[in-house]
Formats: C-alpha cells, sequence, structure tokens
C-alpha cells in the first residue's frame, strides 16, 4: 500500500515511464532544422528575390532530353514554359565575332565589306 500511495503522491502518473514523451520534441526539432536548411538554400543559391513581390526572376533548367524549361517571375505571376531544342533552333547569319581581351574587356568585328 506505501507503494501507491508514494507514486500517487508523486504525481507523475504514466508520463514518466512514457516512451513517446519525447517524439514532440523531437518533431520540433525537425521542423527548426528544415526551416533553417531553407533559409540557408535560399541564401546559398541568392533566391531571396523569388520572396519579393515586385521582383522580376527568370530561372532556366534544361533535362538530360535536352529540353529547357524557363520560368519567369515578374511581381506576382510566375510563368513557366517548356522549349526543346528544335523550337529554340532560329535561321539567321552570322554577324560577327566577339572577342575577349587580356584585360577583360570584348571587341566585336562585324563581318562582310568594309
Amino acid at each position: 500500500m506505501k507503494y501507491l500511495q508514494r507514486h500517487q503522491k508523486r504525481g507523475a502518473g504514466l508520463s514518466d515511464n512514457d516512451p513517446m514523451a519525447g517524439v514532440a520534441n523531437l518533431f520540433d526539432l525537425g521542423l527548426v532544422f528544415i526551416v533553417g536548411l531553407l533559409l540557408a538554400i535560399f541564401g546559398a543559391y541568392r533566391l531571396e528575390d523569388l520572396l519579393q513581390q515586385d521582383s522580376q526572376v527568370t530561372i532556366t533548367k534544361q533535362s538530360a532530353s535536352g529540353e529547357i524549361e524557363i520560368i519567369i517571375k515578374d511581381g506576382k505571376k510566375i510563368e513557366a514554359m517548356m522549349v526543346s531544342s528544335e523550337q529554340a533552333k532560329g535561321r539567321g547569319q552570322r554577324l560577327g565575332t566577339a572577342y575577349r581581351l587580356e584585360d577583360g574587356s570584348m571587341i566585336y568585328v562585324p563581318e562582310g565589306n568594309p
């Protein structure tokens, strides 16, 4: 009888022996870790502009099959387009050649008759 009275006075009940009591703390720790990881990724890739309402961002991604996805964010509007390599080809003519000099400047030399 003294054993039951001692546990009742302590008021702990089943919570002392509950193995699931620490799961809530692990869940909270996981949420904090995920938010920190997202902030680190946004900072590493300089993607803060995606969160601003008045920014303009263009992202291009290319798949292994050669398709290019262009994602354009203009203010609150986000538009995604799929472009294949056939669509990206165009007809035109060569206008000239560009050269980068040792000091980093660029020179454009047009082709054709002077």
